[in-house]
């Protein structure tokens, strides 16, 4: 995989870590939400550096694979880390150090600006990058707390360097290339121009693992390896391959500090399950539960209580002044029995009476027990071409207006109806007279339900 391959897949990664993970992490609160945790930190660390890496590196300096030779610098540095879930922080790290390589025989350019050079040391003013660091094991079914935290980073950066070559192998002595203080200056002689830097500017990746071991609620120890992979073929100086882009590796060990309050846990080591737990067992929310469920309890109770029916009359026993109501009785309010006037056989007399069509309370929808009645108006209507008025009639609840309407909707359902059975609506007269000509007193269930009524009269 070349630089530009890596560089495109950590600049993506990144950004998209940055962005996409981090705004999930915001839309999708940890539980509690971040601010029940501590999620800054700060570290320091130290290690060393090798011209390789666990993939290979890039012999660009040695004439010879075979006599390339990994030599340790030393590399040091710090990071500010923000941590926005269990699984995911951005970090800022910065470093600074030397990276060193030598071989055993004459080595370098085929060039007189650095002839018979053996070893090399690269000296990094400064290194800094912005990683994205994903966290692989804050989950644990097994323990409460997580002591150890494994981790993976991947980021993008820019570092000053200056490489320096020497005529042995042990980088003292002779120096046959430094180009410190006159960087910028055209070194392999295709253009004429002089530079005045001491240091070059490079990209790098940064891809690395570590973990993290829990040593106290402030402190905790960080060890890790990382790959830095440059965009740089002069990063140990001139080499016989001008193309060849270099890397270098860095192993460190620090120490890495969580700020904030000790009273709030540390999101690096949160483990999910754990908080999971602790919220389903805590004491609070058990006896929050144990009083809904007597709550509950006690409402079922009196759902029960007041939905009982003993004699099935649809009047709750609390409420029922008539119990043991023979099934089927139709009862008033209390449960008690209704008495009708006594309806002449067949609700029609000898003289041609119809007794009066009853409606529900506030209701102009007609009962189906008055259909038979109104087919037996509706045939003798049409075979003697007759004509028939109806008189609507409410009880005395609610307003004079309102029960005027009413008996006016009642009179005109009885009329619909005798429509659809075929008598011409010019033969049917229907009125509306509210409260007017109650046949039994207001002041009784018993006689209110009489006087919801429409009267037939031929």
């Amino acid at each position: 995989m070349n630089y530009s391959t890596i560089k495109k897949t950590a600049v993506a990664a990144t950004l998209v870590a940055a962005l996409g993970f981090a705004d999930t992490a915001q839309a999708q609160q940890v539980f509690g939400g971040r601010s029940q945790y501590r999620t800054w930190s700060i570290g320091v660390q130290g290690g060393i550096t090798t011209p390789n890496a666990l993939i290979g590196g890039n012999n660009n300096f040695g004439q010879k694979v075979g006599y390339f030779q990994n030599k340790v610098g030393e590399y040091y540095g710090l990071t500010v880390r923000k941590q926005f879930s269990h699984l995911f922080g951005l970090e800022v790290e910065a470093n600074r150090g030397k990276i060193k390589t030598y071989n055993h025989d004459q080595s370098g350019p085929a060039s007189e600006n650095a002839a018979g050079a053996k070893s090399a040391q690269t000296d990094v003013n400064w290194a800094a990058s912005l990683n994205g660091v994903f966290q692989l094991g804050t989950i644990d079914f097994l323990r409460r707390e997580n002591a150890v935290n494994f981790y993976a980073k991947v980021g993008i950066g820019t570092m000053a360097y200056n490489p320096v070559q020497f005529a042995n192998n042990d980088f003292t002595g002779k120096e046959v290339y430094n180009n410190k203080g006159k960087v910028g200056e055209d070194i392999f002689g295709d253009r004429e121009y002089k530079g005045d830097r001491d240091y070059r500017l490079g990209m790098y990746v940064p891809v690395g693992v570590g973990a993290k071991f829990k040593l106290s609620e402030v402190v905790a120890l960080n060890l890790g390896y990382t790959m830095n992979f440059t965009d740089e073929a002069l990063l140990y100086g001139p080499g016989r391959n001008r193309s060849t882009k270099q890397r270098f590796a860095n192993v460190y060990g620090g120490l890495e500090f969580t700020l904030g309050s000790k009273d709030k846990q540390n999101l690096t080591f949160a483990n999910p399950v754990a908080t999971m737990y602790d919220e389903l067992k805590d004491p609070s929310l058990r006896n929050e539960v144990e009083a809904l469920k007597q709550r509950v309890s006690t409402l079922e109770g009196t759902v029960n209580t007041l939905s009982a029916d003993a004699d099935g009359d649809g009047v709750s026993d609390k409420f029922d002044k008539c119990p043991g109501t023979p099934a089927g009785t139709p009862v008033d309010g209390s449960g008690c029995p209704i008495k009708f006037p006594e309806p002449v056989a067949e609700n029609l007399t000898s003289n041609g009476y119809y007794a009066p069509i009853q409606f529900e309370f506030d209701s102009s929808v007609l009962k189906t027990s008055s259909y038979s009645t109104l087919d037996k108006l509706a045939k003798e209507v049409r075979d003697n071409n007759s004509t028939v008025t109806l008189d609507g009639y409410a009880s005395a609840e609610g307003t004079e207006a309102y029960n005027m309407t009413l008996s006016k909707d009642r009179a005109n359902s009885v009329k619909q109806y005798l429509v659809n059975a075929g008598v011409p609506a010019s033969s049917i007269t229907a009125n509306g007279y509210g409260e007017a000509n109650p046949v039994a007193s207001n002041s009784t269930e018993e006689g209110r339900v009489q006087n919801r009524r429409v009267e037939i009269k031929k």
